[in-house]
């Protein structure tokens, strides 16, 4: 039996929580009412579980290093995080070290667009702007990520938006809204081209080493259909041919 959410996302519905258990309880209810955990996304800063996440405060080092150690997936994070896809730590102007996961985690730690790259630097008020949001909602849920509180966002069809708002206020949601924002997301398949890495960590890479990503990506990915396990051999690989350089790119190849 399919569920009425499956169909494409249109719209986004937002909500600010004071408490953890509030917002976990609003995540179960929103399985339980069938939407997929592959559109709820959260952000914070002070899970109960941080202090067990240590040493991964910018966006670079947690993909160039996090990830190859697991410290940013799974049962690190409790039950909360686990309930949510692709959990991140990443520092953001304003708010310090946060935890993000689901799709706007995802597009936070890839950088997933020029646009939101550059956003990314004014804080994540910026952020929420520059992928649709009003500045005054975006400019609220900033504030109250500062004072400790949890964002949750969830995409939805444009005719489910109503039910979800009613769902997130009974749970204790506040400042809720119903956004034209949309999170991009990453390529489905393959890498086609150099220019589909994040420019964060195309930065971090010379021309070899980006060639030597995208080859390594493509072929896990083939091999797995697994794209979290492609991002990981792919910096495994250029770990393991690349040294880096005075200005810490992974351009000297090992063994020259």
């Amino acid at each position: 039996m399919s569920s009425a959410f499956e169909k494409p996302p249109e719209k986004c519905v937002s909500a600010a929580f004071k408490e953890e258990k509030k917002l976990e309880d609003a995540i179960k209810r929103l399985l339980d009412r069938g939407v997929p955990k592959d559109n709820i996304s959260i952000v914070g800063r002070n899970f109960q579980s941080e202090a067990r996440i240590t040493g991964f405060l910018t966006k670079k080092d947690v993909i160039l290093d996090g990830m190859t150690t697991g410290a940013i997936y799974g049962s690190l994070f409790g039950s909360l995080l686990s309930l949510v896809t692709g959990v991140g730590v990443l520092f953001v102007p304003f708010l310090g070290a946060v935890v993000a996961a689901g799709p706007l985690g995802a597009a936070l730690l890839g950088a997933t667009s020029g646009a939101l790259y550059g956003a990314l630097g004014a804080g994540l008020g910026s952020v929420l702007m520059s992928l649709g949001m009003p500045q005054d909602k975006a400019a609220i849920y900033q504030t109250r990520l500062q004072a400790g509180e949890f964002l949750l966002v969830v995409e939805v069809p444009a005719d489910k938006s109503g039910e979800i708002f009613l769902l997130l206020q009974a749970a204790g949601g506040e400042e809720v809204a119903i956004t034209d924002m949309q999170i991009p997301r990453q390529p489905e398949g393959e890498l086609t081209s150099k220019e589909q890495i994040s420019p964060e960590m195309r930065a971090s890479l010379s021309d070899e080493a980006q060639s030597t990503f995208v080859e390594t990506y493509n072929q896990t990915l083939g091999e797995s259909k697994d794209k979290t396990n492609a991002l990981i051999k792919a910096w495994e690989r250029i770990k393991h041919l690349f040294d880096r350089d005075e200005t810490g790119t992974y351009s000297n190849r090992k063994g020259n």
